[in-house]
């Protein structure tokens, strides 16, 4: 399943592969690899790419890890003696104030890492930076969208920490709590989710571009106790006055006790007595100093919602120990940081990489961050380029919708920058294509610069496939190899490993540190939907198509379900239809997703009236407005197509992959012989 690159030669290393593998055998060539994609469960191919990329030496010479030998060497410890891998990689990464006695206990789909052990992830995240030559360093660089610059040390990040600390137990927030964060991309955001790990409260970061209607969801979901927000956030020289959405959102959310509010624009607000403060107001006074108490390895420490196919949003949950030592060490190992690094990560913290590689990754490793507040053409497309000159930026982690971005801008917004402290690339969130990643390469790269092509999930908590800059020959568009003790495999529906360059189901047949541990609320539906596929083997189940090349390397080829990937963000079709039927005008929708050169996946609705309502350009502007409204601007459609009825088996059921073929302006294959009424099909395929 792994290989070793030498030059263009591929040699399969016994040793290497995982368990039940069949790799072929003897020496390869690399030669043409064919990239794929999804269309519904039919995997296609759509073009050829044969360009390999090698580290370069000067790279390799200074890297954390800097030749195939040794990656095979972890990797096949991480993978045939996991125990003994992670037993050294938890006692010599984390700071434990109790030794763990059990390294993993597995009964699937339930896993606990590190058991009997007790630590603080705050603590392990500052503390333990104090006393060193760390303590005076940059922790946070932060630049708003108006140019407002901050920078704060690790001992001040600690010093904030401790108040905000010392705030929550004064409301009466206690240990396993939860706690809404609804902010901009600012300082105390970070701060905020710092020092709930601190004290034990489990934090659900909602990124500020939700509604007020998805955030009460999410905070009744979880009953959060407490609420932090800001007065407003700047996105695109205009204040989103995220306050505003908290008081609509929290009128129908009885957990809700106190609303924390940042004052970071000065737009005016309404405060509620007795339930707003001032987030300066209960700043002073409080304590410089906080006491970490010790929780145990498998304590909550974050729930973070994302979309499921069913319309309500899930609720991942994440833990201390092995959550902490997954993002630690995956950042070490795949950005390859160093003391004198500074890391852009352009994700909110709202999704999981900013929770996984914005704030606990990095911070645990004790480096630099930098956090920006609004939007990358603000005032000006070079807005990023500007910024990385202007700061020193030397790693640069963002998604593919951003380059292609960046890439329509034009390439003059890029060479009036030197971009010269750049030394590693990153990109996250969706497949990325071979043009993107060239460009990306070239442009921004200046051709020095390893891209490291990350796949991995809100689920699976820290990176799981993904290229090692001193190790890896890069193919554009792949993902390439398994991170150490990741067990990928590409099966059938029955779980039969497909062969080499067939496209199939990713999954992940081995537990890992950081996976969740279920979904908040609703065990059943996490078994169901991450393991029921595979049960008996125990697997789980990515919801991804991938396949394999000869090589070994791994191309994820998109979602298979009925989760969109728009811009790096999943959005449920379900919310999106639900949304819809909502409006009075609309009687039945479906979402579906097409793809899309600048975000990958664009969102394409079919609408049925009820009567008395009339199609008409104007309905269709209110309906997209109407799904921004209930769900966030994310969620808005592309483009609203009406129908006099939608494509239905005689069960009932919309044939979601006949809309599909007919939103990208296909002909309709496959099976029909389930389909109610032919009619409906031919009239939508005459219409717009």
């Amino acid at each position: 399943m792994l290989t070793d690159l030498d030059d263009e030669n591929i040699t399969r290393d016994k040793a290497c592969v995982p368990e039940n593998a069949h790799p072929p055998a003897g020496e390869y060539t690399l030669n043409l690899t064919t990239i794929t994609y999804v269309t519904d469960q039919t995997i296609t191919s759509v073009s050829r790419e044969k360009r390999v990329f090698k580290p370069l030496a000067d790279f390799q010479r200074q890297a954390n890890l800097g030749s195939m030998a040794a990656y095979k060497k972890l990797y096949a410890e991480s993978v045939n003696s996991p125990e003994n891998f992670w037993k050294r990689q938890a006692s010599e990464h984390l700071v434990w104030r109790k030794p763990f006695r059990t390294v993993l206990s597995w009964k699937p789909p339930h896993a606990k890492w590190f058991t009997g052990g007790r630590l603080n992830v705050c603590e392990n995240c500052i503390d333990k930076h104090l006393g060193t030559a760390r303590e005076n360093k940059a922790a946070l660089i932060f630049e708003g969208e108006p140019g407002d610059v901050r920078t704060i040390t690790y001992k001040q990040l600690h010093f904030h920490v401790c108040r905000l600390a010392h705030i929550f137990e004064n409301m009466g927030l206690a240990a396993g709590d939860r706690v809404a964060i609804y902010m901009p991309m600012v300082p105390e955001a970070v701060i905020a989710m710092l020092a709930c790990a601190r004290v034990g409260a489990v934090h659900t970061v909602v990124f500020g571009g939700f509604s007020p209607e998805a955030l009460k969801d999410r905070i009744n979901d979880c009953k959060a106790k407490i609420v932090i927000t800001a007065d407003g956030g700047w996105r695109r020289g205009k204040i989103v006055e995220l306050k505003a959405n908290v008081d609509k959102a929290v009128e129908d959310t009885p957990s809700v006790q106190t609303v924390l509010v940042l004052k970071r624009c000065g737009n005016p607000v309404t405060m509620h007595n007795g339930r707003d403060v001032w987030w300066r107001e209960a700043w002073e006074g409080a304590p410089n100093y906080h006491k970490p108490k010790a929780f145990d390895s498998e304590h909550p420490l974050f729930i973070l919602y994302t979309s499921g196919s069913t319309g309500k949003p899930k609720g991942v949950l994440h833990t201390s120990a092995g959550y902490l030592l997954g993002a630690k060490l995956s950042s070490h190992y795949v950005f390859d940081l160093k003391d004198n690094d500074r890391y852009f990560c352009t994700a909110d913290i709202g999704w999981i990489t900013g929770h996984s590689y914005v704030v606990y990754g990095l911070l645990s490793n004790g480096s630099t961050i930098f956090l920006y507040e609004g939007a990358p053409n603000q005032p000006e497309p070079d807005r990023f380029w500007r910024m990385i000159d202007r700061h020193g930026i030397t790693i640069l982690y963002t998604a593919p919708t951003a380059i292609r971005a960046f890439m329509r801008w034009g390439d003059n917004y890029v060479l009036r920058n030197r971009l010269d402290s750049l030394r590693l690339l990153g990109s996250v969130g969706e497949p990325i294509n071979p043009e993107a990643w060239m460009w990306y390469h070239k442009m921004i790269g200046k051709g020095r610069c390893p891209i490291v092509d990350t796949w991995w999930q809100t689920e699976t908590g820290s990176i799981m496939i993904t290229p090692l800059p001193g190790v890896t020959p890069s193919k554009p568009g792949s993902a390439t190899l398994p991170f150490f003790g990741v067990v990928p495999r590409v099966v059938d529906e029955k779980g039969h490993e497909v062969p080499r360059d067939a496209g199939g189901k990713l999954v992940i047949t081995k537990p890992w540190p950081s996976m969740l541990r279920t979904l908040w609320g609703d065990d059943e539906r996490f078994r169901k939907t991450y393991f029921g596929d595979y049960a008996a083997q125990g697997w789980y189940f990515t919801g991804d198509g991938a396949r394999q090349d000869k090589d070994g390397y791994f191309w994820i080829v998109g979602r298979i379900d009925d989760v969109l990937n728009i811009s790096g963000h999943r959005i449920g079709t379900a919310e999106v239809e639900s949304a819809l039927v909502s409006h009075p005008a609309v009687a039945e929708a479906a979402a579906v997703g097409r793809p899309d050169e600048l975000k990958g996946q664009s969102l394409v609705v079919f609408v049925t009236l009820k009567t008395g309502n009339e199609a008409s350009d104007a309905l269709k502007e209110t309906l997209r407005n109407h799904v921004g409204k209930e769900i966030g601007a994310l969620a808005k459609p592309d483009q609203v197509r009406f129908a006099a009825g939608l494509p239905k088996t005689r069960s009932g059921k919309i044939m979601r992959r006949i809309l599909k073929e007919i939103a990208v302006g296909g002909a309709v294959k496959g099976d029909t012989t389930t389909l109610e009424d032919f009619s409906v099909v031919a009239a939508l395929q005459n219409e717009e």
